[in-house]
């Protein structure tokens, strides 16, 4: 009697998210080696994908200022959606090679900057309609588990000074980069997704020292991805965080 097929193997995916110069990107990487460190095989997908998807090239013609500023957020929505839904099968790809798959950035991102960009009572309706259309329409995973990095503004400028040359833009600052007050309340809306759970179980790792205010000294990266990583591995190993 042949023995049954061993069920489908599925990657834990985690959502690293955070405002523009969080310091996603370097998380996500260490959080990789640090989980490859402990025997786990991983990666990193990273999102927009500017250069692999019509959706993604859209977006970084939006970011660099090259598109009309008068771009509904359900429009914009829809690009982001769109460079994750071409994703798709590159990502169930991954997800059946690795146990785990990091995402720089993901479905949150969408939330959270397309709500900064309504009026505070259409807000719950386009969270609604984003997950509805990523999840549903779009038929995208649910994150496993979603990282929020909490990074004050001031520090988070100063960090998107620091970032290497990005492919969609030659400027300091993009559209959404350059906008002060969206970038707050990009944080507000990271930090009300994060107390109301959406699309799953949230952690907050905060990435300047406790005590030491928005000028305070910022964690080394080490320390950030060491955190993480402990709640990562805790999901991974079943056992609670």
């Amino acid at each position: 009697m042949p023995h049954p097929s061993p069920p489908p193997r599925t990657a834990l995916l985690v959502a690293i998210e955070g405002g523009d110069g969080a310091g996603k990107a370097t998380a996500a990487a260490n959080l990789v080696a640090l989980a490859q460190a402990a025997g786990l095989t991983a990666t990193v997908l990273s999102f927009p994908r500017y250069g692999d998807t019509v959706g993604g090239h859209v977006i970084g013609d939006f970011l660099a200022g090259r598109l009309p500023r008068e771009l509904t957020p359900h429009a914009a929505a829809v690009l982001y959606a769109l460079d994750r839904f071409e994703s798709a099968a590159h990502l169930a790809t991954l997800a059946a090679a690795h146990d785990l798959v990091v995402l720089d950035r993901y479905i949150a991102s969408n939330i959270a900057y397309q709500a900064a960009k309504m009026p505070p009572e259409e807000v719950p309706a386009l969270i609604d309609w984003i997950v509805r259309l990523e999840t549903g329409q779009f038929g995208l995973p649910a994150p496993g588990l979603t990282i929020y990095l909490d990074t004050p503004l001031a520090v988070a400028r100063d960090l998107i000074l620091r970032k290497r040359q990005r492919s969609y833009t030659d400027r300091s600052y993009d559209e959404h980069e350059a906008d002060l007050a969206l970038q707050a309340r990009v944080r507000d809306n990271y930090a009300a997704m994060a107390a109301a759970g959406v699309l799953g179980r949230w952690v907050t790792v905060r990435t300047v020292a406790d005590g030491t205010g928005a000028d305070g000294a910022m964690r080394t990266p080490e320390a950030i991805a060491a955190e993480i990583a402990g709640e990562v591995l805790a999901v991974v190993g079943g056992a609670p965080a």
